[in-house]
């Protein structure tokens, strides 16, 4: 199974498109806060599910959860935006959580860089497909997903370099 993981798109709506677009073959989206609305919209541009989580940017909104479990194709994966978890300081706030909620994935947003780290607990950001702080260009990742199997990450780098 192939997801698509998205964050911190911030109501770049053209940022959005074209995430949906250079994306092929995905199966369910993870879209890990800020804003719920761009995945909202993402729901209307692809034929697979979009599950969302509140950001920081997305504060007050009541109506999504600020963190989810999401089971695909034989694995848990726990999905934040990540600032209740202090990831601007390391992910080990949030390896807990994802631990304590057998999880064998996380993935969060909120410091607009990409990050993958494999271990017992796979640990995804896939940076910020508006405002990257890792790089010039926009970034989002791909997993595919094989029961009993670690996850096989792509990162897309989007914009004019392409």
């Amino acid at each position: 199974m192939k997801i698509g993981i998205v964050s911190d798109t911030h109501g770049n709506m053209g940022a959005v498109e074209a995430v949906a677009a250079a994306a092929h073959g995905v199966e369910l989206w993870l879209h890990a806060g800020d804003f719920v609305d761009d995945a909202r919209h993402l729901e209307k541009l692809s034929d697979t599910g979009v599950v969302k989580v509140a950001g920081n940017g997305d504060w007050p909104r009541t109506d999504v959860p600020n963190e989810t479990v999401v089971e695909a194709a034989g694995h848990k994966i726990f999905l934040a935006h990540g600032h209740t978890y202090d990831v601007n300081h390391g992910t080990g706030i949030l390896l807990e959580a994802a631990k304590e909620a057998g999880c064998d994935i996380a993935v969060y947003g909120h410091t607009h860089r990409v990050y993958c780290e494999k271990g017992r607990i796979c640990v995804l950001n896939p940076g910020s497909a508006s405002r990257p702080r890792d790089e010039m260009r926009p970034s989002f990742m791909t997993a595919e997903l094989l029961p009993g199997k670690p996850p096989e990450i792509k990162v897309y780098r989007m914009g004019e370099q392409d």
